[in-house]
């Protein structure tokens, strides 16, 4: 998929503004406050029918009580996200002539999005990959999100029965810590699966960007060995129950899990400079691309919101390089980074203060 074209009327800093696109990659330059992340901001909504960083209302220019994205797709022709205040708060989609409340997964583009908070995934706390791995299977794993959900709620009823004041009996606590077990297992090794995807293509990847020999490595760490990983935390919930109550909270499973990133096999978040982060999330970006590809059967967009910063003129020319093949949009402050890329450019949108 990829488009074509896009108005945006009362979105942030537009009030009525449209632009067009190439196929390929798309670089969009311009001074901070111009509008860059704003536009990236506004294909995404188009795409996915929501904001990744603001409420609706949030995304509205001031003293005005509407926005609407009309973005022309190929193949599937014009779709329309329109937000209204009033009467009431509401937000409609058309897509092939058709009206919605709420787009499905069936109507939505496929994007991989990369922003500057990335840049924590490795040097970040856990949670963040944990984050990472699970909001790729939910878009590449039918039913991931269900199990996803329904491990938060179990988990979220277990710590409440830990933190009341009477303490919980091994019998009150035993369903919740069958159903965690079965829920967890299912999560783990869908992750372990999804690393090992990732990892399979990590080095080749970044050496493409990176113009180097550094091997990268990515390895998902299970407590437990999959085969048996529902009978083992199920006994160690039940073992350590005593110590949970204390704790006030659950301190086994797959949401205490975490990933280990090396470099020529030195951990990541303690070795990687700037640079290497930068090429390293966007090897990550660029095969969760290929995975979301083959997943869904269409050809993702891929938004790179301030991609070039700490890349040298290597590194950019070797990822505009690599990523002809797809519709991506890049921002960047500096103009002069476009110097030398024009071959591999579509187009050049280029925004003022």
């Amino acid at each position: 998929m990829a488009i074509k074209d896009i108005r945006l009327q009362q979105f942030r800093s537009y009030t009525d503004a449209s632009f067009s696109f190439g196929d390929g990659v798309n670089i969009i330059v311009g001074p901070n406050g111009s509008g860059k992340t704003n536009l990236l901001e506004a294909i995404l909504v188009a795409a996915l029918g929501g904001s990744y960083r603001a409420r609706d209302f949030d995304v509205l220019q001031r003293d005005t009580d509407w926005f609407r994205i009309d973005a022309h797709v190929v193949p599937e022709g014009v779709r329309t996200v329109k937000f209204m205040v009033l009467p009431r708060q509401s937000k409609t989609y058309e897509v092939d002539d058709k009206t919605y409340q709420r787009l499905t997964m069936h109507h939505m583009v496929p994007i991989v999005l990369f922003e500057p908070n990335h840049l924590l995934l490795l040097h970040g706390v856990p949670q963040l990959r944990r984050d990472y791995l699970d909001d790729i299977l939910d878009q590449t794993v039918s039913g991931f999100t269900v199990f996803r959900r329904n491990y938060r709620r179990v988990l979220a009823q277990r710590n409440a029965l830990l933190k009341r004041g009477k303490p919980p009996t091994v019998q009150e606590l035993f369903p919740w810590n069958l159903r965690l077990s079965e829920l967890g297992a299912v999560i783990a090794r869908a992750r372990v699966q999804l690393c090992e995807q990732l990892a399979s293509n990590l080095t080749d990847v970044y050496k493409e960007i990176a113009q180097g020999d550094t091997v990268v490595t990515l390895e998902y760490l299970a407590k437990f060995p999959l085969d048996t990983y529902e009978t083992q935390l199920l006994s160690k919930l039940e073992s350590h129950l005593d110590e949970d109550i204390i704790r006030g909270f659950t301190a086994y499973g797959p949401h205490r899990e975490d990933i280990a990133v090396r470099f020529d096999d030195r951990p990541a978040d303690e070795y990687a400079s700037r640079g290497e982060t930068r090429t390293a999330i966007l090897a990550l970006k660029i095969i969760e691309l290929q995975l979301l590809e083959v997943a869904r059967g269409q050809t993702p967009l891929l938004l790179l919101d301030d991609v070039f910063s700490e890349l040298d003129s290597t590194r950019r020319r070797a990822l505009t390089g690599f990523l002809r093949r797809y519709q991506t949009f890049l921002t960047t402050t500096d103009a002069d980074v476009v110097t030398g890329l024009a071959e591999d450019v579509s187009t050049i949108i280029s925004l003022s203060r």
